[in-house]
């Protein structure tokens, strides 16, 4: 069974979209994001993608604050994302809650560091952000690209003890055009035990049972709920 997991994305503690990165592409969905994630909850859902994004731009973890609140008054499972990029970032987002840690641009810029974290606290909860951009990784907020191969990016690390990674197309993130399905399928064929999480451009119901066909471990859905493409009670049948 998939695993439905809604996300929130955070600019100045407010609960927001871009779309395709771009700061620039910004709306504000709810200035309260304990309020969503009460919604989330309220509807049965058990997992929360929480992500950093004035995090990710000034390369350390920012709104943390958020992060504690809707650790300390709900029960959702949180993975944290964005701005993480020395050990006192994790000590901080641990400490404030969160169950899992994503790192993506610190994979790329600082491997030795993120290797040590994996060793440190294993790969339940360390998760390789593997964001590409034409297959090649792309990192802080996705502002940077790089000549790195996604596919041989995550086997690399997958053999250092990886066992989860969010894989976000940046070309498909927030068009509610449907995500990449040939990027998920390439990576299963590269990495089959890995456990895959799909994230950007999910546009319905639809992406998402294909998605629970190929096998996929986890789906991040963001901008189909805000903009209503998705509603909660549809997402239930998957979580059970």
């Amino acid at each position: 069974m998939i695993e439905i997991i809604p996300a929130i994305d955070l600019i100045e503690g407010k609960c927001v979209r871009l779309t395709q990165g771009d700061y620039g592409q910004k709306k504000i969905y709810n200035e309260h994001p304990l309020e969503v994630a009460m919604q989330f909850e309220d509807a049965g859902l058990k997992r929360l993608h929480l992500v950093d994004l004035d995090g990710a731009k000034a390369r350390k973890v920012v709104n943390w604050k958020v992060l504690e609140s809707i650790a300390s008054k709900t029960s959702l499972h949180i993975d944290f994302g964005g701005g993480v990029q020395s050990d006192d970032d994790l000590r901080v987002v641990f400490e404030s809650g969160a169950k899992q840690v994503t790192g993506g641009s610190i994979a790329v810029k600082n491997p030795e560091l993120f290797t040590h974290w994996l060793q440190t606290y294993g790969g339940d909860k360390i998760i390789l952000g593997a964001d590409a951009k034409n297959e090649k990784i792309a990192v802080s907020g996705w502002e940077e690209g790089t000549t790195l191969w996604v596919y041989d990016f995550v086997e690399e690390y997958v053999e250092k003890g990886v066992k989860y990674t969010i894989s976000t197309d940046v070309a498909k993130d927030g068009l509610l055009q449907g995500p990449s399905f040939d990027l998920y399928k390439n990576l299963q064929d590269k990495c089959p035990d890995l456990n895959i999480i799909a994230s950007g451009g999910i546009s319905g119901i639809g992406d998402v049972e294909k998605l629970a066909e190929m096998n996929i471990c986890g789906v991040i859905i963001g901008k189909a709920i805000y903009e209503n493409r998705i509603s909660l009670p549809e997402l239930m049948r998957f979580s059970s």
